[in-house]
């Protein structure tokens, strides 16, 4: 019989490797926790409404990380177990609230857009966006290190989960530089709307997950 890489490793390796993941899901979730504080008021200050929204979404994504993180303990304790109640709810909860961001960030931008709106300054989104995509970058890589190890399709999925953030910090990162060189609004609405989309494609994947099927956050759900 084949061993798996998970196989192949000791106890102790295998130990060490999942105290590992569960550090990286707190990195993740104290590091989003910082930056939705930082771009929620700055987006609010500079009436940046991708910023506020990018800030909203870094919220939503502390309750996926503390599902994640539950996730781990359960994997550990039993690599085949499923998904318990509290796992559930989270899903369900980080979905709606994704929901709603969606919502209220494609109705606000729509106006913005109407209205002519243009924020004070996108310095701030810059900077943020700038740090985000280096401290996504660094999680990915170990995320994706630690799953392959592991042989975990559940850390890996996380990997690639945290790509969506990646791509949000360099939608916000456009729109910024975009702004502070044309000086056009209409590109803080359209960077607001995309972050909405993949809002909502996160909200979609939470509900599919809460269901039982298998998501990848890249490839979509399967049953």
């Amino acid at each position: 019989m084949e061993l798996t890489a998970e196989n192949k490793i000791s106890f102790e390796e295998k130990s060490s490797l999942y105290k590992t993941a569960t550090t990286l899901a707190f990195i993740t979730i104290f590091y989003n926790l910082f930056e939705g504080g930082v771009s929620v008021f700055f987006g609010f200050e500079d009436e940046t409404l991708s910023l506020f929204g990018f800030g909203v979404d870094s919220f939503v994504e502390v309750i996926s990380g503390i599902g994640v993180w539950h996730m781990l303990r359960r994997i550990k304790q039993n690599a085949n177990s499923t998904k318990d109640e509290f796992e559930i709810t989270a899903l369900k909860v980080t979905g709606t609230a994704f929901y709603i961001l969606t919502a209220g960030l494609a109705i606000t931008a729509v106006i913005n857009f109407v209205v002519g709106h243009k924020p004070d300054t996108t310095f701030w989104g810059i900077v943020i966006s700038a740090i985000s995509i280096f401290t996504m970058w660094l999680l990915i890589h170990y995320k994706l290190k630690v799953g392959k190890a592991l042989n975990s399709s559940a850390i890996i999925a996380d990997a690639n989960c945290t790509k969506t953030c990646l791509y949000l910090s360099v939608i916000l990162l456009i729109s910024s530089v975009g702004y502070e060189l044309t000086g056009f609004g209409g590109l803080d609405s359209i960077g607001a709307i995309l972050i909405g989309y993949f809002a909502f494609k996160e909200g979609r994947e939470s509900f599919e997950k809460a269901k039982g099927k298998s998501c990848s956050c890249e490839d979509g759900c399967h049953t």
